[in-house]
């Protein structure tokens, strides 16, 4: 871990896991995110964000340098799904489009509590649609999230397996894929995790669940099927109360005969990928992301059905 890393887990665990404990306004989220990336981080050198409308959702086309024709990550951000969107999310999308060399494509979708389950991921739904509609291919885009985005991506992963017509590839960043809270982490990472309160956790779900169950598998992906599954990366903390969200998606998928690559990286925050610029571990994840985006774009289609 670095010495960077260090200081800000050690500002995380002082000031901002309090003031996120405390926290019963969604604005307030909204507002510690905004301010966060305008002020701590910025996009990536010779990067451009060109606004799109997919499905009638604003989103941002975010491209450096020349990316290969015809493909694409589509990245839906986090937020607890009350906060976030593509902005706040632009400087670390930039610096995948540009280790990747590869179009991101960041849709915003409609938040909680003022549009609950299932509005995120209808509104996530839409836009790959949308995307099919402008002429992408599946197998030549890649799916992926952070924390809450997760859910949707791999949400909406599931159903496109079952449909048979899977991207190439998705990938999660510290990953929420259980809404229940049942993962042994929520409890067993509570002191250790410095950003996020997992007694919170259940009501933060709320304001997006609104009483749905949240083991419904279209909340909670964890009891989604996956049949046909393409290559999946996923990246969590070791430290942070969703660390076994991602390990038991490991589990299951690899129990399915997927090709999944795990990483668990030491003492970091959750959705540290963020913090391009600031710790150099967000860095060095981007870059394993962008080299597993590159292999799966580029790779001949493959499925855990083995076809």
């Amino acid at each position: 871990m670095s010495l960077r890393a260090r200081i800000v887990t050690l500002g995380l665990r002082l000031f901002t896991k309090p003031r996120l404990a405390k926290m019963t306004d969604p604005a307030d989220l909204r507002d510690v995110m905004e301010r966060f990336t305008r002020i701590a981080l910025r996009p990536a050198p010779g990067s451009v964000a060109m606004p799109l409308d997919l499905a009638g959702r604003a989103a941002l086309s975010i491209r450096a340098g020349v990316p290969r024709d015809g493909a694409a990550v589509v990245h839906f951000h986090g937020g607890v799904f009350i906060a976030g969107s593509p902005q706040t999310h632009l400087p670390m999308l930039s610096r995948l489009a540009k280790l990747a060399r590869v179009t991101v494509i960041a849709p915003s979708y409609r938040l909680a509590p003022e549009h609950p389950f299932p509005a995120a991921l209808r509104d996530a739904e839409a836009v790959w649609e949308a995307l099919i509609a402008q002429g992408y291919r599946p197998e030549n885009l890649v799916l992926s999230g952070d924390s809450a985005g997760a859910a949707l991506a791999f949400a909406l992963l599931s159903k496109l397996c079952a449909e048979g017509t899977p991207p190439a590839g998705a990938f999660a960043f510290s990953p929420w894929f259980d809404l229940t809270g049942a993962s042994p982490s929520v409890r067993a990472n509570a002191a250790a995790d410095p950003m996020l309160a997992g007694h919170r956790l259940p009501e933060a779900a709320q304001f997006y669940l609104q009483g749905h169950p949240a083991d419904d598998p279209e909340a909670s992906p964890i009891f989604a099927p996956f049949p046909g599954c393409p290559p999946v990366l996923l990246q969590t903390a070791e430290t942070e109360i969703l660390s076994d969200d991602a390990l038991r998606m490991e589990e299951k998928l690899r129990h399915a005969g997927a090709e999944v690559l795990l990483q668990l990286w030491p003492g970091v925050p959750h959705a540290w990928q963020m913090m391009d610029g600031l710790i150099p571990e967000a860095r060095e994840a981007l870059r394993d992301a962008a080299r597993f985006v590159t292999r799966v774009l580029t790779a001949p289609p493959q499925r855990s059905d083995g076809s």
